[in-house]
């Protein structure tokens, strides 16, 4: 499932996740599920019809992002995986950034960060510039409505409804090694 808020140039997109490193770092061992929250770019393209025609809506540049993650084997409600990504190299993100807040209250954790788009901008790295003049304030107003959402999105998958396996035939890659598994819009 995908959902995404928009603003002027500022977007927040939101889905479950179902992921499994064939070469994971150590302690990260095994697959994890949960949902994926990211802020990006996002650009409203020209009309293609008449006035009435849909608008072309590209969702683009990743900023910045959040992994509210368990791993399936652990616990539900441990948030033993969960991290961020305070900045991203193109489209690549950085480092797991793990901290005790985060696991201790993630939702809380991410109302603090929606409503300081301006700090998480510059831990990014990313020019304040980029964002229009009232992505800060609008979404800050619709950060309880994107905290609710992934609040309802990670009772799905610990419910087992999302962020579930692939088909069993993509576990594995054509030489039999574990494959990287990866299920999800994000």
């Amino acid at each position: 499932m995908l959902y995404m808020f928009g603003f002027d140039r500022i977007g927040v997109v939101l889905g479950d996740l179902f992921f499994v490193d064939p070469e994971p770092v150590k302690g990260q061992e095994g697959a994890e599920h949960g949902v994926r929250l990211e802020l990006r770019l996002i650009e409203r393209g020209p009309l293609k019809g008449t006035i009435y025609s849909a608008y072309p809506i590209a969702v683009e540049d990743p900023v910045w992002r959040a992994d509210f993650l368990e791993s399936v084997d652990g616990r539900p409600g441990s948030f033993d995986r969960t991290h961020h990504h305070p900045a991203f190299t193109g489209w690549n993100p950085g480092a797991r950034v793990f901290t005790r807040e985060l696991s201790a209250d993630p939702l809380g954790w991410l109302a603090g960060k929606l409503a300081d788009l301006d700090g998480v901008l510059a831990e990014a790295g990313f020019p304040a510039d980029t964002v229009g003049p009232d992505d800060a304030a609008e979404l800050r107003l619709a950060a309880p409505e994107i905290v609710a959402a992934t609040g309802r999105l990670l009772g799905r998958v610990r419910a087992g409804e999302l962020g579930n396996a692939p088909a069993a035939e993509q576990l594995v890659a054509t030489d039999g090694r574990p494959a990287l598994v990866r299920s999800g819009w994000l």
